[in-house]
């Protein structure tokens, strides 16, 4: 038969079929979708990619071929790039098992994990010095990572400069005057002379050759830089006490989630040595730059430690749950992503489904925030939307004259 008779007998059919439908309706019964026209081509219902010009058998399938259906004056029409809506029936629908979903507001919350690591707290770390020049006698602390109670010896110095002044505050003390005793009494003071030591320097009369420097806190060394033997300058570094009983963990945030993270969040710290424990902190600071390498902010955790349970240097997962409020959202099994785009098929009744650019936000709980394209309300492919895709993109194929045809 001719392709433009075949063609026409097809149209009148379809016109047969919409006034039977329509003469229900007037008579009280079910409605029908409006007229179905076809568009001159012919492809399989379940290898929609196999298109011809005229009726015949699928060469993958075996199946009929059947009119390619589009709903009337929408051919083609679509804000997708590639894409075109699509018109199905019912039995279509359901043959393919599509079903649909609905855009919504809902209460939107994210559990956002990050790599953490424990760290000192540096406000409680304490630099040990001395004011005075002169040599390590005797080492109290024998290796970093000792832990060391408030009052421990940590080491023995002994400074001739030290000797001579207090000799000269016995002298001072023998002549009784007062300007001068204060004098020497300060100078011992200056030089990290206790008050204790220097009320048994004045007790014994006797003037002690070394002078021990005592740990200011408990806490963990978490830095030595000397030996026994070593002669000290005044104000170099010789130890770092750290006290672990706070701690702090860094917890690397990705550049693209900073702008949910802020001061005063809660933090749940679980540790891969310890199944089935964690403990709470919470971010205490957000440094003003990122890491130019890994482009991770490192956003700082105050964490509790009064038994020590927690080791510098750990290794922590930081969850943060975030509530974000009301959103609109839509079920991420819509979502279509080609990389640089984000698009639903909307359901626009009458068999309809429009494809539809969308902006998508965060994700959550199975579900993508929605901020722009769609509104609540709105009934939207949720399975099945693959193969609505590749009968979209046949039909924006098709009225190009390309196209992968059988002969």
């Amino acid at each position: 038969m001719n392709f433009k008779w075949l063609l026409v007998v097809l149209l009148a059919m379809g016109m047969v079929s919409a006034m039977g439908c329509s003469k229900r309706t007037k008579t009280g019964g079910e409605a029908a979708a409006p007229p179905i026209k076809t568009v001159g081509r012919y492809h399989c219902p379940m290898h929609p990619q196999i298109v011809s010009e005229k009726p015949g058998e699928c060469p993958i399938c075996g199946m009929d071929l059947v009119p390619v259906e589009a709903a009337a004056g929408q051919e083609g029409k679509s804000g997708v790039s590639g894409l075109a809506p699509v018109t199905l029936s019912t039995e279509a629908r359901q043959r393919m098992g599509l079903k649909l979903g609905a855009i919504e507001k809902r209460d939107m919350v994210r559990i956002l994990r990050l790599p953490a690591r424990i760290v000192p707290d540096e406000t409680r770390q304490i630099r040990v010095t001395t004011k005075i020049e002169g040599f390590v006698e005797i080492l109290h602390v024998s290796a970093t990572g000792q832990v060391v109670k408030k009052g421990d010896p940590l080491l023995t110095i002994y400074s001739p400069a030290l000797v001579a002044s207090q000799e000269e505050y016995l002298v001072a003390l023998q002549s009784g005057m007062k300007p001068l005793i204060e004098a020497a009494r300060q100078r011992l003071l200056n030089w990290d002379l206790t008050a204790d030591q220097i009320s048994a320097l004045e007790k014994t009369n006797r003037v002690e050759r070394t002078m021990t420097l005592y740990s200011p806190v408990g806490g963990v060394v978490t830095e030595k830089t000397l030996l026994a033997g070593q002669k000290i300058m005044p104000g170099e570094s010789l130890m770092v006490v750290t006290d672990c009983s706070v701690v702090w963990a860094e917890a690397d945030v990705a550049e693209s989630d900073l702008p949910l993270i802020r001061v005063g969040l809660p933090v749940e710290l679980s540790f891969p040595n310890r199944p089935g424990k964690s403990v709470s902190g919470e971010v205490s600071f957000l440094p003003p730059g990122l890491n130019a390498e890994t482009h991770t902010l490192k956003a700082r955790v105050t964490v509790s430690n009064p038994d020590g349970t927690l080791k510098l240097g750990m290794y922590a997962d930081a969850g943060l749950r975030l509530t974000l409020g009301e959103r609109t959202v839509v079920p991420e099994t819509a979502v279509m992503q080609t990389g640089t785009h984000s698009y639903v098929f909307r359901d626009d009744g009458a068999g309809k489904l429009t494809p539809i650019e969308i902006r998508i936000g965060v994700r959550s709980d199975g579900y993508y925030e929605v901020l722009s394209g769609v509104v609540a309300g709105d009934q939207v492919v949720i399975m099945a939307n693959f193969l609505v895709d590749s009968e979209s993109s046949i039909r924006a194929a098709m009225e190009s004259p390309s196209g992968d045809k059988m002969p």
